[in-house]
């Protein structure tokens, strides 16, 4: 999506779709969000047919995963700007960790959603 008339383009393509609720479109990330009871591959084709554009599914995080923390040997304090060395055994990254169910307990006290919550003023 280079210019404003692509943005519109792609978000005219899927907002009249049957299912569809909201359409948000950022240029700079060149993302389309679809929210609503809608078939995703029906949205992906619909917007490669329509706009002639490539498209692909971005992939789904859950809310619930965290990054594990890095390692403190890795980070050198003399070293140039974006050094990192190299600290792993195992070629293969870490993946990444579930938030135990007292994390999941903590973030959830202070939500607006949660009707018994505090509220911090």
């Amino acid at each position: 999506m280079d210019c404003e008339g692509c943005e519109r383009r792609v978000r005219k393509s899927v907002q009249h779709m049957r299912g569809v609720t909201q359409v948000l479109v950022e240029p700079k990330m060149q993302k389309l969000t679809v929210i609503g009871h809608v078939d995703p591959d029906k949205v992906l084709r619909r917007v490669v047919h329509r706009t002639g554009k490539k498209a692909e599914m971005w992939p789904f995080v859950p809310y619930d995963m965290v990054p594990h923390p890095y390692a403190p040997g890795v980070y050198d304090k003399k070293a140039p700007l974006g050094y990192v060395r190299n600290v792993y055994d195992n070629p293969q990254p870490s993946s990444l960790a579930r938030a135990s169910s007292e994390e999941v307990r903590y973030t959830t006290a202070f939500s607006d959603e949660n009707i018994n919550a505090c509220v911090v003023m």
